[in-house]
């Protein structure tokens, strides 16, 4: 199993072992207890922290008790077969283990006891002889980075990133217990935005009572959790930072309360029935203005909208220009209810993208500028579904007493025969071939040539290889184009607005 397909929270032992063994095992088994309610909806690891204090701490300190860390870290000390002796019950409770070397040796024992993942401590972040040597390992890597200026945090993201180590950023700040008004918070939504590619944590250092910024953690989409944790004796008394079980189970009963509220990520929800009853409660409903037959297409003029709807009725948000309504084997009587089961809702929207997507890609290859706040008018004489075929986009970009237009023809598309009484028009191609047929004269037309068709010439064009050209005109009248044939289809032209992204994206 990946440990990180789940959220992951982290216990962080760090010396709260007391450098007891039987104190460390009795911690793993607490936080064992507390985390078993969990245990489906997240990944628990325990955390160590290596130090070769031999080495770690300079020969002149050694046996130093008037500096605090000098001092704690050599009364925690436990050994290499200590600390394995521990790992062993890490593994028997079912957690995951992580380790945080202060050093290259640390580094080395870490591979040893053959860990999951290597942490990386604020205060070493940027110790680049150590994360060299941790990035030889090729372990999985999370890395806090409290106090790093940003260009120090990406270059230890890029540093790892391009040694193709799976690697973690954790946000921090390193006071030791931080106030509420320093936990910057927004600064998960900034890692997030600059480093997409890379999973983004909370380690966190507020006193263990305070249960507001995990919940706000997980509502800005971190996925990683780490707090400080032990068990208090008689004559263990735990730091300001450091959570006792009780509030270990607290932090994560808010943690799964947030995720509860915070619902689905990386799609639309899915409403609930209750929901939808409640919606559809509120909405109108679509009635007959007059009688329609069974089989006969539905149209806006054919229906009304009003409140209230009754239950199975067809509701507002199918009258859409996507899609089409038949009535079924039953008449419906003026004012009566179309009803679901007696009607055949047939939806085009995916038809239509997919032929947007198609006109935006022959516009890309052109290399074309469509003005912003163009519109595009699909014309699927025959039905959208055929539009490939039979169609044209005519892109409207101006009209007045002159009219500008910019249509696009794709491969083995053609338009039908037609004319115009009012509009002379001109036609220059920009891009591929286009083949016309004017009162007969087929020409082909290549890019930069032009040609004009006058007032009442019949003509109609296609394109093997897919073409955009330009129409230049008189104005453009709506019911200016008579065509030979008259079993298209109504509406035979569906508008549809090109946004400012879809333009930037060309």
């Amino acid at each position: 199993m990946d440990i990180f397909d789940k959220p992951l929270f982290i216990y962080e032992m760090a010396n709260n072992h007391q450098g007891s063994v039987e104190h460390g095992k009795r911690i793993i088994r607490e936080l064992r207890r507390v985390s078993e309610p969990y245990q489906n909806r997240f990944h628990f690891a325990v955390k160590f922290q290596y130090r070769n204090l031999d080495t770690f701490i300079h020969p002149a300190y050694q046996g130093r008790d008037d500096i605090k860390n000098v001092k704690r870290f050599q009364e925690t000390r436990l050994d290499k077969e200590q600390f394995a002796e521990l790992l062993k019950e890490v593994r028997e409770n079912g957690f995951y283990a992580i380790c945080t070397p202060f050093d290259e040796l640390s580094v080395d024992l870490i591979m040893e006891h053959d860990y999951d993942v290597i942490k990386i401590a604020s205060c070493s972040f940027t110790d680049w002889c150590l994360l060299e040597k941790i990035a030889r390992q090729g372990k999985p890597v999370i890395a806090s980075g409290a106090g790093s200026s940003f260009e120090n945090v990406e270059k230890v993201v890029h540093f790892f990133l391009n040694r193709g180590i799976d690697f973690s950023l954790m946000h921090c700040v390193a006071e030791y217990p931080v106030a509420a008004g320093s936990l910057q918070m927004n600064q998960i939504d900034f890692y997030k935005r600059h480093f997409e590619n890379v999973r983004i944590g909370f380690s966190t250092h507020e006193a263990p009572d305070n249960l507001e910024p995990v919940k706000i953690a997980v509502a800005k989409g971190a996925c990683i959790f780490e707090k400080h944790v032990g068990v208090p004796t008689d004559v263990i008394a735990l730091n300001g930072y450091s959570a006792n079980p009780e509030q270990v189970a607290g932090w994560l009963s808010a943690a799964a309360e947030a995720f509860d509220m915070c619902g689905v990520t990386g799609r639309r929800y899915e409403p609930s029935a209750k929901e939808k009853a409640d919606l559809a409660a509120l909405q109108r409903g679509i009635f007959a203005k007059r009688d329609i037959k069974p089989g006969e297409r539905i149209g806006l003029d054919d229906v009304y909208l009003a409140f209230p709807c009754i239950q199975g009725q067809v509701l507002a948000d199918e009258l859409s220009k996507y899609k089409l309504l038949t009535n079924g084997t039953e008449e419906v009587k003026a004012n009566e209810p179309l009803m679901l089961d007696h009607t055949i809702i047939v939806d085009h929207y995916g038809n239509y993208r997919n032929c947007v997507n198609q006109v935006m890609e022959m516009l890309r290859k052109s290399n074309v500028i469509i003005p912003v706040n163009s519109t595009c008018e699909l014309s699927h004489h025959y039905g959208i579904e055929r539009y490939p075929e039979t169609g044209v986009a005519m892109i409207n970009c101006i009209n007045r007493e002159y009219c500008k237009k910019i249509l696009v023809v794709l491969p083995g598309q053609s338009h039908p025969k037609h004319l115009h009484k009012q509009k002379e028009e001109t036609f220059t191609v920009l891009y591929g071939e286009l083949e016309t047929d004017c009162d007969g004269k087929v020409s082909k037309v290549h890019p930069g040539e032009s040609m004009v068709v006058e007032r009442g010439v019949n003509h109609s064009f296609r394109s093997e290889t897919g073409c955009v050209f330009e129409e230049i005109s008189t104005t453009h009248y709506k019911d200016d184009s008579y065509y030979e044939e008259d079993d298209f289809v109504f509406p035979r032209k569906t508008e549809i607005y090109f946004t400012k992204e879809m333009l930037n994206e060309m």
